[in-house]
């Protein structure tokens, strides 16, 4: 049974998956904040969850283009894809912590301040301005710009490792 579909767009695919990726990682975070898990191991399944949103993209992608998908392609997607998922995780971010749980700010400034006593080497005052500067990013906009860059960055290493192994160029001279 084939189908005469026409070809999808890197835009259309990147922005579908990335919104069902990061409504899917919303899930996931809420899952961990509200078990105060945030800070187990298991915060890294987000990242999971994103490898896993541009993968099956890329597959998406390929089998809408007959098989075809070139590197750029592939990262463009990945790149879109964590822009979505970035902006949509640093949104619900923000209200989780300012609006449903604000304790939650008071346990990550909590366990930073025990894994730098626990290191050792700085006294109680440079502790201390080392909480006062990281209060000032972990709280507000600045902490959104900041989800946003590192899911962005994170997502497009990604999207060169997996576009470099599902990539399927269309040949030059046919």
């Amino acid at each position: 049974m084939e189908t005469n579909a026409a070809p999808v767009s890197t835009t259309s695919v990147g922005f579908r998956y990335g919104l069902l990726t990061g409504l899917i990682s919303i899930l996931v975070s809420f899952g961990l904040y509200a078990t105060s898990m945030d800070q187990s191991p298991l915060r890294f399944v987000g990242s999971l969850v994103l490898v896993g949103g541009i993968v099956l993209a890329m597959r998406y992608f390929k089998e809408s283009n007959q098989g075809f998908m070139s590197f750029g392609e592939g990262v463009g997607i990945g790149a879109i894809i964590s822009a979505v998922v970035g902006a949509l995780s640093a949104i619900f971010s923000y209200v989780y912590m300012n609006f449903i749980d604000p304790d939650v700010v008071v346990r990550l400034m909590d366990k930073a301040r025990a894994d730098m006593e626990a290191k050792g080497g700085l006294s109680d005052e440079q502790i201390d301005q080392s909480m006062a500067m990281a209060g000032k990013f972990i709280d507000g906009p600045f902490m959104m710009v900041i989800v946003v860059l590192l899911t962005l960055f994170m997502g497009v290493v990604l999207a060169l490792v997996a576009s470099a192994f599902l990539k399927h160029s269309k040949p030059e001279f046919e």
